[in-house]
């Protein structure tokens, strides 16, 4: 069964985009297939990997009968990953998009065309609460939300709290709160570590593992590749992925009441 978590913050910059891609390769490269959606109409993930606004045909490519949902996914060189792009759309046709991804059924069917044979769909959102992030929540099954580490997100989180709860009240009973994500904390920075030590303690769900404000998101953002693709010696801050899709992989098992498979390995000596 295709397990679907959008990722969705009140607040920009908080890593959303980063977050969506990072952590679908490391899902990818642990042989959970895996499908990238973004419904961001800046297209966060498409720039990140250097794709211009009409280098990639996609969502807003099927909404206009342009494309067929299944030719608008592209395959990438991991097997397990793939990627469905916003598409080609001119920016002052944003509020048409948005109002169409709001039309009933639409994303629902959409992903179900084009879902069949993955594990994980990964749902890209724009900053705030608008209509593309409440269309998402109410087809997904999970929320994913980053936590900057910054005092205005802690002060603000309760919104995307809120419009979580309301839409699984209201419009998708099967809505789960997967947990907050900090991101961006930044250890040297008092500041920073407080809102890290005060989410910990007075907010339930925050995820273990921590996503660090680094020079080499900038560096891969630069380069148009996810972290672990990056030449030179494998960063920490990509493993700090491996270890969110374990984490994250674990709290999904234990939310469905599913046991986790048992990883097969080959008898080696040691001496």
């Amino acid at each position: 069964m295709t397990r679907r978590t959008t990722i969705a913050s009140q607040k920009g910059g908080a890593g959303k985009t980063t977050v969506t891609l990072n952590l679908g390769l490391a899902m990818a490269e642990r042989g959970d297939r895996t499908l990238i959606v973004d419904l961001d109409p800046q297209g966060g993930i498409g720039h990140s990997l250097c794709q211009g606004d009409v280098a990639l045909s996609g969502i807003a490519d099927v909404l206009m009968g342009a494309c067929e949902p299944s030719d608008a996914v592209i395959q990438t060189k991991l097997s397990a990953l793939s990627i469905l792009p916003r598409g080609k759309l001119d920016a002052v046709d944003v509020c048409e998009f948005e109002q169409a991804l709001l039309g009933e059924g639409v994303l629902e069917e959409l992903f179900q065309s084009v879902e069949g044979g993955f594990d994980h769909v990964f749902i890209d959102t724009p900053s705030g609460l608008g209509m593309p992030t409440r269309a998402a929540l109410a087809t997904s099954d999970f929320a994913l939300v980053p936590l900057q580490g910054e005092p205005l997100a802690l002060r603000s989180v309760h919104q995307i709290l809120r419009v979580i709860d309301h839409v699984k009240r209201n419009e998708n009973e099967r809505l789960e709160l997967l947990g907050l994500l900090p991101t961006m904390v930044d250890r040297g920075n008092q500041a920073s570590l407080e809102v890290l030590i005060q989410s910990w303690r007075d907010l339930a769900g925050v995820f273990e593992t921590i996503i660090p404000r680094a020079d080499v998101f900038l560096e891969a953002s630069e380069t148009g590749l996810p972290l672990a693709y990056l030449s030179g010696p494998k960063r920490p801050e990509a493993r700090r992925f491996e270890m969110l899709a374990n984490e994250i992989s674990n709290l999904m098992n234990e939310l469905t009441g599913t046991e986790a498979g048992n990883v097969e390995q080959a008898q080696r000596q040691l001496l």
